[in-house]
């Protein structure tokens, strides 16, 4: 009976362990998956940043051009993958090391502020795109196609430091997919535009 329960209590564990694995695709299908918010003709040549079997972001593929993508990450609901300019990556990777600390929005926010007024952290001087590609639930990625299915593109141009005065753009979209500018007059102030919807 000690021995049976032994066992029992053994196969329990690998059976909770084996579900607690994160779902983490093969490399090839996470790049491409990654690859599909940059314009098809910088696709090839992009850094491409996705998870390992623990579910750490890691490099995948070191690039040529000057856009790092990420993966959707495979564990959350709905789908999500991002290309943005090199000269962002400063920013990025620090936004990534402040949440790992726990930090909230406010808080990453307030000290990026900080850091890019004393020079610490580098901005872009001359703007730098970001390109998303996002989808609720259904959206997915078609492994047989090789495109995502679902999902609709949102574009924002980083311009630190940039207003509506300076720019000329509104605080908000005057028509729907309208560009807009967002945290005016800080270092993350950046024209958003986000196409309408496929009907």
């Amino acid at each position: 009976m000690k021995k049976f329960c032994v066992l029992f209590v053994f196969f329990l564990l690998i059976s909770f362990t084996s579900c607690s694995q994160p779902n983490i695709p093969d490399k090839e299908v996470q790049i491409a998956t990654a690859v599909q918010a940059a314009p098809e003709e910088d696709r090839d040549g992009a850094t491409v940043l996705g998870y390992n079997s623990k579910g750490d972001l890691t490099l995948l593929r070191e690039g040529t051009n000057s856009l790092t993508c990420i993966s959707d990450d495979f564990n959350k609901k709905g789908f999500q993958s991002v290309c943005y300019h090199n000269d962002l990556e400063p920013f990025m990777t620090r936004g990534r090391e402040l949440k790992a600390k726990g930090l909230k929005f406010k808080e990453i926010f307030d000290t990026r502020e900080k850091e890019a007024k004393e020079g610490s952290l580098k901005m872009p001087k001359d703007g730098a795109t970001l390109h998303l590609l996002e989808g609720d639930e259904e959206a997915r990625f078609d492994q047989a196609s090789g495109e995502v299915i679902g999902a609709n593109y949102r574009y924002v141009v980083y311009i630190p430091w940039a207003t509506g005065e300076s720019t000329g753009l509104p605080l908000k979209p005057m028509v729907e997919g309208g560009p807009w500018i967002m945290d005016p007059g800080t270092h993350r102030a950046h024209i958003m535009i986000t196409p309408p919807r496929d009907k």
